[in-house]
């Protein structure tokens, strides 16, 4: 099920809200375990064993730490091996078969022949969730039982469970046991949810339009300026599309009474590749700190087992978006520039140029990203390229794609990317501050006034979208 669905939006949401407000507190978790998998099983009916499995099999490893009747290392390292089997079957089966495949062959062997298998939506997710809770136990961050209802809705609750944020047990358990809903806090629930829904449908699956038709041109097809806006509009998209599910995810919890972490801080304004990743996937980014990076031994020993520790990390990182050779690519290619970054000497760089040079790093990457392979990822990057060649576009092929509602998306996606809404909303805050009474309750009436207004026009406008566009799913749900 999709947040910008009408399903979702129109008769899933609501009635879980009506029933989670009318039921006791001692009633809400139930009620959320049980719409969570409600939730998942409306799009993966065939695959939500593989979810109670894993509730089952990780509610067990944590009894069986929290006994001690077994080496705790034993269990742990048994548990979390489940969990990455698991991941692997349905992750990597068909892309360790094909590259067997072409080594067999290779070898006059024959090919190795795997039928495709399915992935189940959001598995990257839940499973580094159940991880995280695993070795947080073992390492006594998690102070309280094994709670099979409350291990299962960490793992299932479903604002977040199909592209994240990635959560950790020891900050949401405590949430879970108890929680409170007040209006201010539903209020802004609705706020953010909304800004998110705003995110995806208005801005997000405007440019996917032109960034899917300029991606699928042949290589003869494509000259550097359609190229260069079809990976702009890809950009622009991925960062809406997945912060804007992020915010709905945050918006949801909220309602709920959950405070779901950040998971965006603007990375558009990064002014290093090492700060995009302070700013993009925040979850992701720690959880590979916390859980790989700081075990290998971080930047503990010195420049070259540092550089190692970020190729790796940053390979693993590539992989867990995607078995395909071009993620590797994409992982790797980060990793190259934030070892790159540590090595060089310290320059006092204009942040303009610092801008610029991450901005060409990140939409260079996202070609590999976004492209079906690497002959596909390198011909878009030899069209971007101003090394001359043949280009059998049409004269007016950017122009046709480039149309006004596309235009007003892509602009609306840059001033959005930007920090300016937080920037300006603190200075009217502080304006408030310094104001006389009676101008700060007219202030906060207008502001009262002109949000609601604002939440009820994005409602309309996405409304109005959705309601003649066909079926567009998140990005991260793949992942």
């Amino acid at each position: 099920m999709v947040f910008s669905s009408p399903t979702f939006l129109f008769l899933f949401l609501p009635g879980v809200l009506l029933l989670h407000t009318a039921l006791p507190p001692r009633a809400r978790n139930a009620l959320l375990l049980v719409a969570s998998l409600l939730f998942y099983t409306w799009g993966e009916l065939a695959y939500t064993a593989v979810m109670l499995a894993s509730i089952a099999m990780n509610a067990a490893a944590g009894r069986a730490l929290e006994a001690g009747r077994l080496p705790p290392r034993r269990v742990l390292g048994f548990a979390v091996a489940a969990n990455l089997l698991l991941l692997g079957v349905f992750k990597y089966a068909n892309f360790v078969a094909d590259n067997l495949s072409v080594a067999t062959s290779a070898l006059g062997l024959g090919p190795v022949e795997l039928a495709p298998v399915h992935l189940p939506i959001g598995i990257s997710f839940f499973t580094f969730q159940a991880i995280s809770f695993l070795v947080d136990l073992h390492r006594g961050e998690v102070r309280e039982p094994t709670r099979p209802l409350r291990l299962g809705l960490f793992i299932s609750l479903f604002p977040q469970l199909i592209a994240g944020p990635i959560l950790r047990y020891r900050d949401l358990a405590p949430q879970i046991a108890a929680r409170r809903v007040d209006l201010g806090g539903f209020a802004e629930g609705v706020r953010r949810f909304s800004i998110g829904l705003a995110k995806k449908v208005l801005i997000a699956d405007t440019l996917a339009g032109p960034a899917d038709r300029i991606f699928a041109l042949g290589a003869g097809e494509l000259d550097a300026g359609v190229a260069w806006f079809g990976v702009a509009c890809y950009t622009l998209q991925i960062y809406f599309d997945f912060s804007g599910y992020s915010d709905m995810a945050i918006g949801l919890g909220r309602m709920l009474g959950f405070r779901i972490p950040e998971n965006f801080r603007h990375p558009y304004a990064a002014a290093s590749i090492r700060d995009f990743w302070r700013r993009w996937h925040i979850s992701l980014s720690t959880w590979f700190r916390d859980y790989l990076y700081v075990p290998l031994g971080g930047s503990r020993g010195g420049a070259l087992r540092t550089g190692r520790n970020l190729l790796l990390v940053f390979l693993l990182c590539g992989l867990w978006h995607g078995a395909s050779w071009s993620f590797v690519v994409w992982g790797l290619f980060h990793g190259a520039f934030l070892v790159a970054e540590r090595a060089a000497p310290r320059l006092a760089v204009p942040r303009p140029l610092a801008h610029l040079y991450v901005l060409a790093v990140v939409m260079v990457a996202w070609v590999f990203f976004r492209a079906d392979d690497l002959p596909h990822a390198l011909a878009m990057l030899g069209a971007m390229l101003p090394l001359g060649g043949s280009s059998t576009a049409a004269p007016g092929y950017l122009v046709d794609q480039a149309d006004g509602a596309v235009l007003a998306a892509f602009a609306a996606g840059v001033l959005g990317a930007t920090p300016w809404w937080a920037a300006a909303r603190d200075r009217l805050d502080a304006w408030r501050e310094r104001a006389p009474g009676r101008w700060a309750g007219a202030w906060d009436g207008l502001g009262a006034a002109t949000s609601t207004a604002g939440i009820a026009a994005v409602w309309l406008a996405c409304a109005t979208q959705l309601a003649v566009r066909t079926f567009d799913p998140f990005i991260y749900f793949r992942f």
